[in-house]
């Protein structure tokens, strides 16, 4: 059985700075692209930054220059490093990845989710 386990999250004041974590545990041969999604109230589940297993990353325009997604292959870890936050970007987080368990299957896999919130 593969999970992801997300934390980090938290309460930070507008213009702070939070750090997310997401590993992978269980059967995994592989992990490839991983991702955060945020969904908030309400809303619709909406892509973050996604991060190619080669390190290739990709920002919503909403948290360019101010986000940073990374990983740890080494640790089947994805990190969202958010800074200069702002309340709109309350909302649950989730982890996103596609992680293969043998060489011949791939499956998408998503974490639980973890809560920020963003006060004025």
């Amino acid at each position: 059985q593969v999970h992801l386990v997300e934390s980090g999250g938290g309460l930070v004041q507008s213009g702070g700075s939070l750090r997310l974590s997401c590993e992978g545990t269980g059967n995994i041969y592989r992990i490839n692209n991983m991702a955060w999604y945020r969904q908030a109230p309400g809303e619709e589940r909406d892509l973050v930054a996604t991060i190619q297993r080669g390190g290739e990353t990709h920002y919503v325009d909403s948290v360019k220059d101010r986000f940073t997604i990374s990983r740890d292959n080494a640790k089947n870890t994805v990190y969202l490093q958010m800074n200069n936050q702002k309340l709109e970007d309350t909302a649950v987080y989730l982890c996103f990845a596609e992680i293969q368990v043998s060489t011949n299957y791939e499956y998408e896999y998503w974490g639980q989710g973890t809560q920020v919130t963003v006060s004025s």
